[in-house]
């Protein structure tokens, strides 16, 4: 069997990187933590990573906005490298703060649908946001995405929610296929707060590329990749796969 290499980047204010990598471990992969600037130093070491994966936190403070300095060094240090990355078949995942970094890079939802059209910034709720919400995938053209079952995660935020520039935007996001997951209750169907837990326009929760290679979510699939992380594991049985899980291992067979 192929061995697949997940390479990790981190910065200061970083904070999930270490149990980002023990789940990609647990999928089958090898995991490799480094920080943004010896990757800037070393671009090279993508060419040996299978999957690039940017976890959360609160890189540099999140001074300016959430994920802004990183995305600015990507951008301006590793724009070539990245694109060759994606060009070359390989999956870049980002979470919470990855996602911001993400869009701030304009790696998603990439340059089909144009730069500055979509964005985050802080949730209506004009606070930290720390709840567990259902997921529903709104596309099939996603890599990290397998079938439709709904996947249940916490998410843990202040600006993580998603507005676009007009409805033109909106419209090209929702038809082309962009919108990786939206926000729903335990019967799929979207809601507003709490449901939406940041009022992200149209639920969207995770947006992908016109690759499908590329994904972002605000929500922590890791933290919901271990049968006691679900706070109702005690009633649940524990041989069922963690939807968390379910999403680093669907990556991983993607690699093999």
């Amino acid at each position: 069997m192929a061995e697949v290499r997940a390479l990790l980047i981190r910065g200061p204010g970083t904070n999930c990187e270490i149990e980002t990598a023990h789940v990609w471990k647990q999928a089958g992969a090898v995991a490799r933590a480094v920080h943004v600037h010896a990757l800037i130093e070393h671009p090279q070491w993508l060419l040996d990573a299978h999957i690039l994966t940017i976890p959360g936190g609160f890189c540099y403070g999140d001074d300016i906005a959430a994920g802004k300095i990183m995305a600015c060094e990507l951008r301006l240090r590793l724009a070539d490298a990245l694109q060759n990355f994606v060009a070359a078949g390989k999956l870049v995942l980002g979470i919470c703060n990855g996602f911001q970094v993400l869009v701030k890079t304009g790696l998603l939802p990439g340059p089909v649908v144009g730069e500055s059209q979509v964005t985050l910034t802080l949730n209506n709720s004009g606070r930290y946001e720390d709840r567990w919400v259902h997921l529903k995938p709104s596309t099939t053209r996603c890599k990290f995405i397998d079938g439709d079952a709904l996947l249940h995660a916490p998410v843990a935020h202040a600006e993580g929610r998603i507005v676009t520039h007009n409805e033109a935007s909106l419209r090209t996001l929702a038809d082309g296929g962009y919108v990786a997951y939206r926000y729903v209750d335990e019967r799929g169907q979207p809601q507003d707060y709490p449901v939406n837990p940041n009022g992200s326009i149209d639920s969207i929760a995770g947006l992908t590329d016109h690759t499908g290679q590329v994904l972002g979510l605000m929500p922590h699939p890791e933290r919901n990749s271990h049968f006691t992380h679900h706070p109702l594991w005690t009633r649940l049985t524990r041989d069922r796969q963690p939807d968390g899980m379910r999403l680093f291992q669907t990556a991983v067979n993607v690699m093999r």
